[in-house]
């Protein structure tokens, strides 16, 4: 273990003590998103799955928090620190000639849905349930597209994010909220409710 990583594993368990200590100032609508009705998912997944059919073969399951201890939030700060560190930034256009392709970044490089989906990868790896690791599309205030890895416990939902070291609450990050994997089925997606106020973004397209 690094030093640089004793560091923030050991900042990012304060952290966590924190956010349990002072749950009770959260309502609910704030730890946890709300879920809408079905929608279309992303090309990018539809075209992964369409090249991966083994990995996107789910039956319907229960819906399955994980419960946030210190040897989790450890585990899932190791692997978010690792992810981050060792895939570079690269655009879909840059890396595959292509403006939009969902891989896994096993050659090193990726942009943001490929850095959560390794993180997905690695966290069901470690034994994490697939129904608490969630694909989720979001919008940055200027409006432009990303993508995330929503981690669902029972403090709440956290943001495994490529532009971000520290893993926050969803409500904490700057983002609105649109879509994501169903718990019960990841090759069902669902519309995602915000409380929050309205952040003014450019128009999406």
């Amino acid at each position: 273990m690094t030093s640089k990583y004793r560091v923030i594993l050991g900042t990012w368990v304060l952290a966590l003590a924190a956010t349990i200590a002072t749950q009770s100032a959260y309502t609910n609508e704030l730890l946890f998103v709300s879920t809408g009705a079905a929608t279309r998912a992303p090309v990018g997944w539809v075209e992964f799955c369409a090249e991966r059919p083994i990995e996107c073969k789910a039956t319907t399951s229960a819906p399955r928090d994980v419960v946030l201890t210190n040897k989790s939030w450890a585990d899932l700060v190791r692997i978010n620190a690792w992810v981050n560190e060792n895939v570079k930034p690269m655009t879909d256009m840059d890396h595959w000639g292509v403006v939009e392709k969902w891989s896994y970044p096993d050659d090193g490089y990726g942009d943001c849905e490929d850095y959560a989906l390794l993180k997905r990868r690695m966290l069901v790896e470690a034994g994490w349930p697939r129904e608490a690791l969630l694909m989720t599309v979001v919008r940055e205030r200027n409006g432009n597209g990303h993508a995330v890895l929503t981690v669902k416990t029972d403090k709440g939902e956290f943001v495994l994010d490529n532009q971000e070291e520290r893993i926050l609450l969803w409500s904490e990050t700057s983002y609105r909220f649109v879509k994501r994997q169903s718990q019960t089925d990841p090759n069902r997606w669902v519309s995602l409710g915000d409380p929050r106020p309205t952040i003014s973004t450019a128009s999406s397209r």
